[in-house]
C-alpha cells in the first residue's frame, strides 16, 4: 500500500473532532504519527482564548507544542538538544507540521516563558475527554458500574535558587501534581499543579464531585468536614482510617472471612468536633491481606456495595501510583527547560498531553503493545516514513521470531 503524505495542519482532516480512525493508516508515520489524532480545531480555540499567537507570526503555539512534544517523546535533555535535533533535518520539518523554518532554543525558551500555560492545560483536558471515552469500557477487575477515581499527588523536587516561587521547605523548593485518575484506563481526569507547600487535603475544595462516583483516597485526605461535602453531593468516598480516629460501632453485618474480610460495621464518629463535622453514619470494613500479611481498615459512606468490592476498590488506588511512576520514568517532568512557573506548567501539561496522545493512539489503532513499548518505538523512529501499523506489526513479528542461530552472543559468559 502506498503511503500518502498529508499536511498535519490540514483542517479538513485533523481539525474535525470526529476524524475517523479508518483513514489513520493512510497518513505518514514518523515521530509525529501521534499528532494526527490532535483535534486542531479545538487547539486553535484554546490559542484564541488566551491570545497565544498575538503579534507572533513565525513561531506559533502549535510549533511550540510540536517542539515540546518532540522533546517528550525523544527524551531531549535541553533546549539546545531540541534545536540540534530539529535542525538536523530541516527539509522534513514542514511535513511534520512545523511552519517555522529556523527553530532556535531562544525562541522556544521565550515562548515557554511568556505564552499562557493555560492554553496547553485546556487542550490537555480536551484530549483527556477524548481518551476517557475510548477507555470507558475497560475492565478494572471489579464488579462496579459506578465511575471510580483515585486521588493522590506526587512531589517533584526543585532547586530553591532556580525556582524560588515553588514554596515547599526552608531548604528546597518543590511542586505537587495533584491527580484525579480514572481507574478505567488509567487516564487522568483532572490535574492541579501547586507549590509543594499546599497540603493534599486542600485539593478536596477544588474538586467538582460527580454524584454516584467513588473517590478513593489515602489517609492524607481525611478531613471529615470536606468528606461530608462529598457525601452531601451524592458522591462516595473510600479511604483508610487514621490510628487516632475514634469510631463507635452501632451494629455489625455478616461477612465471609474466606475472602479476607474481618468485619463490616456501621459506625459513627466518637469525637465531639469530628461528630459536628460529619454527623452521619459511616461504614467500617476490616480486610486482611494475606500476601502482605497486613490488616487494613477502610471507611466509606456507601452501604450498598459489597464489602469485598470496597476492599478491592481501594487496592486499585495503586494505579495512580503507577501512573506517577510511569510519567516520571518515561517523560520529562523531573528536569525542566525553563525556571519560571509558566515554563514549568507548560512543560508538564504538554507531557500529560503526550501521555494521553499515546493512549489514544493505542486504542484507536487497536495496538496490543503497552504504552511504554509504543513510546519506545516512536522515540527511535523519529523521521521514518513507515506506516505505524506496519512499524508496530514488524516489531511484534521480530519480537516473537525465534530462529535457530549458531552465532555466539557477545554478552554470554
Amino acid at each position: 500500500m502506498e503511503t500518502v503524505f498529508t499536511d498535519f495542519n490540514n483542517d479538513l482532516y485533523l481539525g474535525h473532532p470526529f476524524f475517523s480512525g479508518v483513514a489513520h493508516v493512510h497518513f505518514v508515520t514518523r515521530i509525529f504519527s501521534t499528532m494526527q489524532f490532535l483535534p486542531l480545531y479545538e487547539f486553535r480555540k484554546c490559542v484564541d482564548r488566551y491570545k497565544g499567537n498575538y503579534r507572533n507570526h513565525t513561531f506559533s503555539c502549535l510549533d511550540q507544542f510540536y517542539c515540546m512534544a518532540f522533546a517528550q517523546i525523544t527524551y531531549r535533555e535541553s533546549l539546545r538538544d531540541i534545536e540540534v535535533c530539529l535542525s538536523a533535518t530541516p527539509s522534513k520539518l514542514y511535513h511534520l507540521g512545523f511552519r517555522c523554518k529556523n527553530i532556535a532554543r531562544s525562541t522556544i525558551a521565550y515562548a515557554n516563558e511568556n505564552r499562557d500555560w493555560r492554553i496547553f492545560a485546556d487542550f490537555a483536558q480536551i484530549l483527556i475527554s477524548q481518551a476517557r471515552k475510548l477507555y470507558s469500557q475497560e475492565d478494572i477487575g471489579i464488579q462496579l458500574s459506578n465511575m471510580a477515581y483515585a486521588l493522590d499527588s506526587t512531589t517533584i523536587d526543585l532547586c530553591m535558587s532556580l525556582f524560588p516561587w515553588a514554596k515547599f521547605r526552608t531548604t528546597k523548593s518543590a511542586i505537587k501534581m495533584h491527580t484525579l485518575l480514572d481507574i478505567r484506563g488509567s487516564i487522568p481526569a483532572w490535574i492541579s499543579i501547586t507549590p509543594g507547600s499546599v497540603h493534599d487535603v486542600n485539593i478536596l475544595d477544588e474538586l467538582i464531585p460527580e454524584p454516584g462516583s467513588f473517590y478513593v483516597m489515602d489517609r492524607g485526605y481525611i478531613d471529615f468536614k470536606r468528606l461530608f461535602k462529598l457525601h452531601e453531593s451524592g458522591s462516595y468516598f473510600v479511604t483508610r482510617v487514621k490510628k487516632n480516629t475514634k469510631l463507635r460501632r452501632l451494629y455489625t453485618s455478616e461477612i465471609d472471612k474466606s475472602t479476607g474480610l474481618r468485619c463490616d460495621q456501621t459506625v459513627v464518629l466518637g469525637g465531639f468536633y469530628s461528630t459536628q463535622d460529619y454527623p452521619e453514619k459511616l461504614r467500617r470494613i476490616k480486610f486482611y491481606d494475606i500476601e502482605q500479611k497486613r490488616q487494613f481498615v477502610f471507611i466509606t459512606n456507601n452501604f450498598t456495595v459489597p464489602a469485598i468490592t470496597i476492599a478491592l476498590l481501594y487496592k486499585s488506588r495503586w494505579k495512580v501510583e503507577l501512573f506517577f511512576k510511569w510519567i516520571k520514568s518515561h517523560l520529562r517532568i523531573k528536569s525542566f527547560y525553563g525556571t519560571s512557573e509558566n515554563a514549568v506548567k507548560t512543560q508538564i501539561w504538554i507531557a500529560i498531553s503526550t501521555y494521553v496522545m499515546v493512549a489514544i493512539l493505542r486504542k484507536e489503532l487497536k495496538i496490543e503493545h503497552s504504552l511504554y513499548t509504543i513510546l519506545q518505538i516512536l522515540s527511535v523512529s523519529a523521521f521514518e516514513r513507515t506506516d505505524i501499523n506496519q512499524l508496530l506489526t514488524d516489531f511484534k513479528e521480530e519480537e516473537n521470531m525465534s530462529k535457530p542461530c549458531n552465532q555466539l552472543n557477545l554478552f554470554d559468559f
